[in-house]
């Protein structure tokens, strides 16, 4: 187990990270890249508003409020106790069940019948007792009661999921990643629909498969700048089925900020689309 997680400040465990993933010192006086800020922003941008909007649950309430109700995924079934996750607490729907506090690990269930229900309950259990928090120290983790949701598995006409992440930048979209299907790569688009090399390393090899602009863009555009407007930076992820928009989730800090980028200069390109609060004041930061 490496204690050092749990026991160094979050400042110098970021350091010590960065270090050993880059190779290079962070700089967190003047940060300028993409994956410097997001270091700086885990460290220094920390609301309760971070922490609701980070609750798979408790988001629902913010997009309720900011853009309404119909862009929420149907909630089927929630609980804090991973014994309630048995059949006949549950539909004869596909669904899908995922823990509100972490990243990944969420399980489709298209049919009840064959399932090994006791070890979706041990995994659920497992999952429960993290705390996401401690990885990369994303403060906005740290205080989530972790629970788990069930809801509707969403599919368009031809079994797919079309989900569309936009990053915003101080309330601006300014660039967005399409995925199609699981066993494609994702593809970049600017705000042209003019399609862009990936930004990070990508580290599988999927087929390439180019999306067409879908109608609901435009909608998604408007909406994301409405839920991204109080942060410096989120990714406002959306899925599009069948000309039906709904808001799946929103992260504050793409891939942790530990993610490679395929060259320097989009490190610096992203970064730079991001005005941090000190910097609106032209100033820099004592730390």
């Amino acid at each position: 187990m490496n204690l050092s997680k749990y026991i160094l400040p979050d400042k110098i465990f970021l350091k010590w990270k960065y270090k050993r993933r880059f190779g290079k010192k962070l700089d967190l006086k003047q940060p300028k890249t993409f994956n410097e800020k997001m270091q700086w922003l885990k460290l220094f941008e920390r609301t309760p508003l971070h922490t609701l909007c980070a609750d798979k649950y408790a988001v629902r309430e913010y997009i309720k409020a900011v853009i309404g109700g119909k862009y929420l995924i149907p909630l089927l079934y929630h609980t804090q106790d991973f014994k309630d996750i048995k059949p006949e607490n549950l539909p004869d729907i596909p669904f899908i069940i995922k823990t509100n506090h972490d990243s990944a690990g969420s399980i489709v269930i298209k049919s009840k019948k064959d399932v090994d229900w006791e070890t979706i309950r041990k995994h659920l259990k497992k999952k429960l007792s993290r705390n996401f928090y401690y990885t990369s120290k994303e403060w906005q983790y740290k205080h989530i009661t972790p629970s788990i949701i069930v809801e509707t598995l969403l599919e368009d006409k031809n079994g797919e999921l079309p989900e569309f992440s936009l990053h915003c930048f101080n309330g601006k979209v300014k660039l967005i990643c399409g995925y199609i299907e699981k066993n494609c790569t994702a593809i970049f688009y600017d705000m042209n629909w003019e399609e862009q090399p990936p930004p990070w390393v990508q580290t599988n090899q999927k087929k390439h498969r180019s999306i067409n602009r879908p109608k609901t863009m435009d909608e998604m555009i408007h909406i994301a700048k409405k839920l991204s407007s109080p942060f410096s930076y989120a990714r406002i992820d959306f899925y599009d089925i069948d000309g039906k928009i709904y808001c799946g989730e929103i992260t504050f800090h793409h891939i942790a900020g530990f993610q490679p980028f395929q060259d320097e200069a989009m490190n610096i390109k992203l970064g730079n689309m991001i005005t941090l609060p000190y910097e609106q004041n032209k100033g820099s930061l004592d730390i």
